[in-house]
């Protein structure tokens, strides 16, 4: 997830969680459409099939689509997306920006804290 990023894994994952507010469609793989059903096995069974698809017509000839120095320059410009467009995002230094302008700064002058910040 968010600590393969800086070493240029591409992330291939269902759209919940941080990954639904992370993905660009540049930076990595989306499966499915960021919807569930109230029966986890529909829920399973199409997030499954979109996975076979995703990994058919994306992942795979991405990664084997090589150009004449035998380099795959369309997935490393993923991988590049990937670590400039999320590596600053989840990482230690923003979370720590984040609580000092939103939470600590505006406590310690007497104002509210906002941790609903965007």
């Amino acid at each position: 997830g968010q600590k393969a990023v800086l070493n240029g894994a591409l992330n291939l994952s269902v759209l919940d969680g941080w990954w639904a507010e992370a993905y660009d469609g540049t930076n990595g793989f989306a499966i499915g459409q960021g919807t569930s059903h109230v029966d986890e096995r529909v829920t399973d069974a199409r997030d499954a099939e979109d996975l076979y698809r995703v990994l058919a017509e994306q992942v795979i000839p991405l990664y084997y689509d090589r150009d004449i120095d035998g380099l795959p320059r369309h997935w490393v410009k993923r991988m590049m997306n990937s670590i400039s467009s999320l590596g600053w995002r989840f990482s230690a230094d923003r979370m720590v920006a984040d609580y000092v302008n939103h939470t600590y700064l505006p406590a310690a002058g007497g104002l509210s804290c906002d941790m609903n910040f965007r």
